[in-house]
């Protein structure tokens, strides 16, 4: 399947989403591979994983951009050549990108229960707010480690901790919407963020 989903932020921050259903040897076809991407690539165990990788490409091309358009500082953050900002995510059959002239981050979540049994590892003020009996309560937890995963993805900081130094203002699942904070080593931060949930998944994104 080609492109799954478009979104178009603002003038400046685009979102685009694919759907891999592709063979991994049809995803590597059309592709040209840096030397360092090709042996990242050769070297991942898990074919889910290397269809992923893949279908970045693939988005990459969607922007306009090249595997050649993209280099990873030594933290691990994806950067552009030609300056603007991008984030990326796959999640077993969901790939993400975002381009801005803004930092951006992303995430891609499986709905799952056992998002549950992990909850106080990254939720501290939020549960004031959330209700394990509500009938929304996994997409709520999904949601909120989507932005905070997205927050940490837009700084990749060492040392940041999503449960002391994100929080995610109360939202309602129909807003699509929220603010989140950073809080860390004196630096307070406020982020506009947007989800959004399709076929079991969650995509949550940052905005700068």
């Amino acid at each position: 399947m080609p492109l799954y989903k478009t979104i178009i932020e603002n003038s400046q921050t685009t979102v685009k989403i694919w759907k891999i259903e592709e063979s991994y040897s049809d995803l590597l076809a059309p592709i040209t591979l840096r030397p360092e991407s090709a042996i990242r690539l050769a070297g991942m165990k898990s074919e889910l994983h290397q269809r992923g990788f893949l279908s970045v490409r693939h988005l990459l091309a969607e922007f306009g951009y090249t595997d050649a358009d993209l280099y990873y500082d030594e933290n691990g953050k994806p950067h552009l050549k030609d300056g603007k900002f991008i984030s990326i995510t796959h999640s077993f059959t969901f790939s993400g990108v975002i381009v801005s002239d803004r930092e951006v981050g992303i995430d891609i979540e499986m709905q799952r229960e056992k998002i549950q049994r992990i909850a106080s590892k990254f939720v501290a003020y939020e549960f004031e707010y959330l209700n394990e009996k509500d009938a929304d309560y996994i997409n709520r937890l999904t949601v909120i480690w989507g932005i905070k995963e997205s927050l940490y993805k837009l700084f990749a900081t060492p040392g940041m901790l999503f449960k002391s130094h994100f929080l995610v203002i109360p939202f309602c699942m129909k807003d699509q919407e929220t603010v989140a904070w950073i809080d860390y080593n004196g630096l307070k931060k406020r982020y506009n963020t947007k989800f959004l949930e399709f076929e079991g998944f969650t995509c949550a994104y940052a905005l700068g």
